[in-house]
């Protein structure tokens, strides 16, 4: 075996040399213990401060919301503006198109009326808002309770306070809390409101029919009085003329001036025969002659009646009566073209109207409240010292960061 010096070398002795070498390396000095900590008058300040800035405004705010604010009961509600459509009769007939179209919907519309001083105002008159809410039933409450009368200014502000609305733009639904401290006050208050709502939205309705309607009915009424007016004019030239259509007076005296000139072509013809077999002062010659004169004279005047002759009549000639009566029947058939497509206009119009109906549909009828449910204490409390921890620590860490940059 061998030997366990040989193996273990630094089990060795020191030699010497070793040993004066680690005499001369410098000890550390030693360090006195450390004195146990004490509480500081920054300490006491933080502590005090934690306690006026944080502890204090939550039981104040504690001894409020349990002791003096009043109980709250909500009646909740919800509804939606539905518009039914049905295809008309007309549109088979007359290709009636719509004849009106809405930039905003009647959601939005309703929506902006709820958030209205109008509405504040007509619901108030209804049901007494200012007395519902400034009515607590136990301890005055400043702070939830409305402080009567106030002005409607006031109103406006604790009514955003007292009615939540929710509104779901893409579902086109509305839904409300309405608070109050009472249930039954709760709930008279949100059914005047859904009242007024499906007053308004009737009468959105009943502005859009006649929207729709009224400027047919303008383009008829015209339609009517030019109608009237054409057949007056028709009658006037009737009576003033006795002639009830000159247009068949004309065909009359045209066939009457055809007969004569028949007539008096068959004069000539006698004449002629006459003159070749008597003598020029036989009688015959003379009446025949005669009767060509009667018959030439019947013509002349027939011409000049008709307009065709160069003479002079004094009673109106039928071309220019004839220009007269082709003019008024123009008149009177444009009146009874405007008049039928005016009517048809009408009553498209009409059935466009009646065939879109808006109504208010509510899903969610006025509710009663069997227990109250705020204000919503623990929420609230909660809330207070998330904020007021928040505020005192940035408060506090403002403070050092100063301190240490002085």
């Amino acid at each position: 075996m061998s030997d366990p010096q040989q193996a273990n070398p630094a089990s060795a002795p020191a030699t010497p040399s070793s040993a004066q070498g680690a005499a001369n390396v410098p000890v550390p000095p030693v360090r006195e213990p450390v004195e146990r900590a004490s509480l500081r008058p920054r300490h006491r300040f933080l502590g005090l401060s934690f306690v006026g800035l944080v502890v204090l405004p939550l039981l104040v705010a504690a001894i409020y919301l349990w002791i003096v604010a009043a109980d709250q009961y909500a009646s909740n509600m919800g509804f939606s503006v539905r518009t039914e459509e049905s295809s008309s009769a007309i549109e088979l007939l007359g290709g009636i198109t719509e004849l009106s179209g809405s930039s905003s919907s009647d959601t939005d519309i309703l929506y902006a009326y709820l958030t209205s001083q109008e509405l504040v105002r007509t619901i108030d008159e209804t049901v007494d808002l200012r007395a519902i809410w400034s009515r607590v039933p136990y301890i005055r409450d400043p702070l939830f309770a409305y402080d009567a009368p106030g002005t409607i200014e006031d109103l406006m502000d604790h009514w955003e306070r007292k009615v939540t609305i929710v509104y779901d733009s893409g579902t086109g639904m509305i839904d409300l809390r309405i608070l109050a401290f009472a249930p039954g006050d709760a709930t008279t208050i949100a059914e005047a409101l859904l009242e007024e709502c499906t007053a308004m939205i009737n009468n959105l309705s009943a502005l859009a029919r006649e929207d729709a309607v009224r400027y047919a009915r303008e383009e008829l009424e015209a339609a009517v009085v030019r109608l009237k007016e054409a057949r007056r004019a028709m009658t006037e030239f009737r009576n003033r003329t006795q002639i009830v259509d000159p247009a068949i007076d004309t065909q009359n005296q045209m066939g009457l001036l055809t007969t004569l000139q028949g007539q008096m072509a068959e004069a000539l013809i006698e004449l002629d025969l006459l003159s070749d077999t008597t003598r020029d002062s036989d009688p015959r010659i003379v009446q025949a002659q005669r009767r060509i004169e009667v018959i030439q004279e019947r013509i002349d005047a027939e011409r000049r009646k008709l307009g065709l002759g160069g003479g002079v009549d004094t009673g109106e000639v039928f071309a220019t009566l004839v220009g007269e009566y082709e003019g008024l029947l123009v008149d009177r058939e444009f009146a009874e073209r405007a008049y039928t497509a005016a009517l048809a206009a009408y009553d498209g119009a009409q059935a466009e109207a009646r065939k879109q109906s808006r109504y208010l549909a509510a899903h969610v009828r006025p509710t009663q409240a069997e227990k109250s449910q705020y204000p919503e204490r623990r929420k609230i409390m909660l809330l207070m010292a998330l904020f007021l921890s928040l505020g005192w620590a940035i408060a506090v860490l403002i403070y050092y960061s100063l301190r240490d940059r002085s």
